[in-house]
């Protein structure tokens, strides 16, 4: 049986995939969709998107960000510690850039600028993500 925290990294690392593989289908699939709907469709569409994504994503971020700081505290070390600053980064992102961005698409700004910055700008959050999950499995697995 493995110890208590080993648990807890094996749970952590289902968060951590989950999080990985709905960012990649966002960064290739989704934000790049929007850009081939008519704006009246994006419109709705969008409404419906956000909301049904949330809560998705809302219960993954909020598992990996629980147990990271659970890990923190149990052993502060080098890994712990970038996994926590690289998680904190990307709640920062999320929410100065893309929770602003899709509110502005909510209020009717579906030009073409707006949805190729958020394209361009998940690249970041695309890399992190990816990088926590490879971290995590790492410390997990070494």
């Amino acid at each position: 049986m493995l110890p208590f925290t080993e648990h807890i990294g094996c749970i952590r690392l289902l968060f951590d995939f989950g999080l990985v593989v709905l960012i990649w289908m966002v960064q290739l699939i989704i934000y790049p969709s929007f850009m081939y709907f008519r704006k009246t469709d994006l419109l709705s569409w969008h409404d419906i998107y956000t909301k049904r994504i949330s809560i998705v994503v809302i219960p993954l971020m909020f598992g990996q960000l629980f147990l990271g700081i659970f890990q923190l505290v149990q052993a502060l070390n080098f890994y712990t510690l970038v996994s926590m600053v690289l998680i904190t980064a990307v709640w920062v992102s999320t929410f100065a850039q893309f929770v602003p961005m899709h509110h502005a698409i909510s209020k009717g700004n579906t030009d073409g600028l707006v949805l190729k910055r958020l394209v361009q700008r998940n690249r970041l959050r695309t890399f992190i993500w990816s990088a926590i999950f490879i971290l995590n499995a790492m410390a997990l697995f070494s």
